[in-house]
């Protein structure tokens, strides 16, 4: 079963539900063969690798609040991620463009290390207030997860994992996603939103228990018994001898 993850690193509800996520998936019987992707999102393209301000003057100029709304809002978070054990540091979270951030986490996947690779970039941006944004800040933390440091920065300095980064990106508006996290179960259930364990938890045991049935096109009540064998009537008969 194969559960895809449209994030971005800078996403406070992101980090949050990926712990809701993970925490309904240590409760799920078949957690084994579960399946889970990162895809890529970019909450603003358009952001500066470095820019000029920080996380609560961000939030006052995206939402035309004042810098003491932003910051209760902001604390209102840090408040939600304490619960499920993240440690938030808005006042010093570095605001950066994501986009290589992205092309790391794909140079990971193809090293079988997506899952570590995100879980290092959310917590060196949210609880670390490191540069995410930066080549140098991200070839360190690529060799941290077990990955070659001088591959990563060499990658990191090319166009490598460009294309997968916006074949994501237009995948999500091809599936109408405008917000993340966005969880989406074999291609059939979708879940928006940091929500509580337990609706993933549901949607997970539903998912699993509709792959694991035969549906039926035809009513086997009717003419279709004239085409099947039943009782016996298609047995060899070699076999009734």
């Amino acid at each position: 079963m194969r559960v895809e993850i449209w994030s971005d690193f800078v996403c406070p509800f992101c980090y949050i539900g990926k712990r809701r996520f993970e925490a309904a998936l240590e409760q799920f019987a078949h957690k084994q063969d579960v399946d889970v992707i990162y895809r890529s999102f970019e909450l603003d393209p358009e952001a500066k690798r470095d820019a000029n301000q920080n996380a609560h003057e961000m939030l006052a100029a995206k939402y035309g609040i004042s810098l003491e709304q932003a910051k209760a809002m902001n604390d209102q978070m840090t408040v939600q991620a304490r619960d499920v054990g993240l440690t938030y540091h808005f006042d010093t979270t570095i605001a950066t463009n994501t986009f290589d951030a992205h092309r790391l986490s794909h140079f990971a996947a193809r090293h079988g290390k997506m899952l570590n690779m995100t879980e290092r970039l959310l917590k060196a941006y949210f609880t670390e207030s490191k540069h995410i944004g930066d080549h140098q800040t991200l070839a360190d933390l690529a060799a941290e997860v077990g990955l070659d440091a001088n591959e990563a920065a060499k990658m990191l300095a090319s166009d490598e994992y460009r294309q997968e980064v916006q074949r994501d990106e237009q995948e999500a508006v091809q599936l109408g996603i405008r917000g993340v996290p966005f969880f989406v179960i074999n291609r059939k259930y979708a879940i928006s939103g940091a929500q509580p364990s337990e609706v993933f938890l549901e949607a997970l045991q539903k998912a699993w228990e509709e792959k694991s049935k035969l549906t039926v096109l035809n009513d086997a009540d009717d003419s279709a018994s004239d085409a099947a064998c039943a009782d016996g009537a298609c047995t060899p008969s070699s076999d009734k001898e």
